[in-house]
C-alpha cells in the first residue's frame, strides 16, 4: 500500500513540501519517492527483501520516513524504536524484535543480537542532503505484487508486566485505518505538525493517509508549547492535534493572545484522558470544539471518539462512541456481555486491529478473542451509547500520553542501596494527567532517599518520563491475603494524604 501511495503522491503533489524540519530542511513529495527508491536500493544491497525486518532507532526526522518507505518498497517490515528509550530499553525491544538491520544515529551494542547488521544514519541539519551514505542511485525497484496480507510495520507497546510487545500490521489493516480515518480521501490538507514520535502507532499505521492528504508536516525536535502555537498561527493550521497534557501546557503560555487562532476548527486528542475543566478551557482558548479519541496500539490507533458537535455530557465526561467501522462492547471476566451501566472490560473489533503480537502467539491468543481485542481497560456504557473509562485491569497508568508500568520502574528502584521495598503508583496531575509516586520502605526510616537521588539512580536505565516525580515514606507496604502488595489501598491512601 505505501509504495503505491508514495508513487502517486510524487505525481499528484510533486513540488509540495511533504516535510519541513525545524531547521528549515524540506523534502517534496517527488523527492520523497525518488530518495526512498535509492534507500531501498541500498537496503537491497544489504540483503534485505520481502519479510526482512528493519529497526529504526532514529529520531522523528525526514530520514525516518525515507527509511520506512524504502523498506516498504522492498516488502520489508519496519519497526520503530522510541528514541526516548535508554540504551538498555532499546536492547530489550531489539531482543524481542530480532531484526535483520538496525538503522541508528548512535552506537548500539549488538553483540548479543546474532546476525544483525547495524548501520549509522547521518541526520541532515542544514545541508538538505538526506542519507548520502545509505543510498544507491540508478537502480530499479520493481513494483511488488498486490498482497493485502503482506506485513508492513510493527508498533511496540508493553503488556501489563512492562514486557515489550510488537503489534504487527499488514496492508489490510493500514487500508482499514485509512478508510476509518479519512474514507480513503486524497488531497485537501494544508499544514500540520508532528505531535507524536514517528515510532508511535499514530504515524506508523497512518502514514498512508497522511501522505495521501498531500499536506506539509512540520517536524519538531522537542515539543514545546509556544513554538507549536506559533506554527498554528503562522501556517493557519486547522486542527490542533495534541494529548491533553500538551493542551494544558499551551494554555499556560504567556502572551498567547498575540496569536490568531481563528483558523482552528477542531481540537483532537488521544493518549490520555482530558479532565472536564481542561476541555472547557481548551475550547474557549481556541474557540473550537474538542474531540476526545480513545484507542490503543493494538487497535491500530482507531477506536472511540466524542463528536465535534457533542453536548457537554458526552464531550466532558465520556470517550464517546465507536467510530465508523469500529465495534465496541463491555465484557465480564468470562467474556460475556454486561448490561448497560455495568463496569467491565472494554473490547474492540474492527478491520484495523493488529494481526498479532510479533513472535508472541501466547499473548496474541490471550488478547484477540474471535476477532475482538481485549483492551485491558475498564469501562461502562451509558444509556445514550457513550462509553466511560473508569480504570485499568492492569496497574499501568499514563503520564503525558506515555504508558507507565510500575513493575518495570520498581525493578530499577529496588536496586537502590537505601530501599527495602518500593511500589510505584499514579497521582493525578493537572498537566501530565498522572505522574508516578514511589512509595518506599527505606532501610533506615530516619535516612530515606530523596526524589533526586532516585531519579539519578534510575536515569541510565529508564527514559525520563518513567522516572518518579514524588515519593512517600512508609514503614510497610499494605498487603492482601495472598501476601501481594495491595495497590488499591495504596491508591486510596495516595488520594487522601499529603504527599512529599
Amino acid at each position: 500500500m505505501l509504495p503505491e501511495i508514495v508513487r502517486q503522491t510524487a505525481t499528484k503533489f510533486s513540488d509540495t513540501p511533504a516535510y519541513i524540519s525545524q531547521d528549515g530542511n524540506r523534502i517534496t513529495y517527488s523527492e520523497l519517492d525518488q530518495l526512498s527508491e535509492e534507500v531501498a536500493a541500498w537496503m537491497r544491497s544489504k540483503g534485505l527483501g520481502e519479510g526482512s525486518v528493519v529497526a529504526l532507532c532514529l529520531p522523528s526526522c525526514i530520514e525516518y520516513i525515507l527509511s520506512y518507505l524504502a523498506a516498504a518498497k522492498l516488502g520489508a517490515i519496519t519497526a520503530g524504536i522510541n528514541p526516548r528509550f535508554t540504551e538498555s530499553e532499546q536492547l530489550e525491544v531489539l531482543e524481542v524484535l530480532r531484526p535483520n538491520l538496525i538503522l541508528t544515529t548512535s552506537d548500539i551494542d549488538s553483540s548479543e543480537l546474532n546476525n544483525v547488521e547495524v548501520e549509522q544514519v547521518e541526520i541532515s541539519r542544514a545541508s538538505g542532503e538526506f542519507m548520502p551514505n545509505n543510498r544507491i542511485q540508478n537502480q530499479i525497484i520493481n513494483d511488488l505484487p498486490t498482497d493485502h496480507d503482506r506485513a508492513v510495520c510493527i508498533c511496540f507497546t508493553s503488556g501489563s508486566t512492562g514486557t515489550p510487545k510488537g503489534a504487527l500490521f499488514t496492508n489490510r489493516q493500514l487500508q482499514a485505518i485509512s478508510t476509518i480515518d479519512t474514507g480513503g480521501a486524497w488531497g485537501g490538507s494544508g499544514h500540520r505538525y508532528a505531535s507524536t514520535e514517528f515510532a508511535h502507532v499514530g504515524v506508523m499505521t497512518k502514514l498512508p493517509w497522511l501522505l495521501a492528504s498531500g499536506g506539509t508536516t512540520h517536524l519538531i525536535e522537542k515539543w514545546r508549547a509556544e513554538p507549536i502555537l506559533r506554527l498554528i498561527h503562522d501556517h493557519r493550521i486547522s486542527a490542533v492535534s495534541a494529548i491533553a497534557p500538551q493542551v494544558a501546557l499551551m494554555l499556560k503560555v504567556e502572551g498567547a493572545d498575540r496569536f490568531d487562532f481563528s483558523c482552528v476548527k477542531a481540537i483532537v486528542s488521544g493518549g490520555a484522558l482530558a479532565p472536564p475543566e481542561l476541555v472547557k478551557a481548551g475550547r474557549d482558548f481556541f474557540d473550537a470544539p474538542w474531540s476526545i479519541r480513545y484507542s490503543s496500539t493494538e487497535s491500530g490507533g482507531v477506536g472511540l471518539g466524542t463528536s465535534l458537535d457533542a453536548d457537554d455530557q458526552e464531550a466532558l465526561h465520556t470517550v464517546g462512541r465507536p467510530r465508523s467501522g469500529v465495534e465496541a462492547s463491555i465484557r465480564d471476566d468470562e467474556g460475556e456481555l454486561v448490561i448497560v451501566g455495568e463496569i467491565g472490560e472494554l473490547w474492540l473489533r474492527s478491520d484495523a486491529i493488529m494481526s498479532c503480537y510479533w513472535n508472541d502467539p501466547h499473548s496474541t491468543k490471550e488478547t484477540i478473542i474471535e476477532g475482538w481485542l481485549k483492551t485491558g481497560d475498564l469501562a461502562f456504557q451509558d444509556s445514550r451509547g457513550c462509553f466511560h473509562l473508569v480504570g485499568r485491569t492492569s496497574e499501568m497508568f499514563i503520564r503525558g500520553g506515555y504508558n507507565i508500568f510500575p513493575l518495570e520502574i520498581e525493578k530499577v528502584l529496588s536496586t537502590h542501596q537505601s530501599i527495602s521495598e518500593v511500589a510505584v503508583i499514579p497521582r493525578k496531575d493537572e498537566v501530565m494527567g498522572e505522574i508516578g509516586v514511589a512509595v518506599i520502605v527505606p532501610k533506615k526510616l530516619d535516612n530515606p532517599p530523596t526524589v533526586k537521588e532516585l531519579r539519578e539512580h534510575a536515569q541510565e536505565r529508564l527514559a525520563q518520563y518513567k522516572l518518579p516525580e514524588a515519593i512517600r515514606i512508609v514503614e510497610a507496604l499494605p498487603r492482601n491475603t495472598s501476601d501481594k502488595i495491595d495497590r488499591l489501598k495504596l491508591r486510596d491512601y495516595e488520594d487522601t494524604h499529603n504527599q512529599i
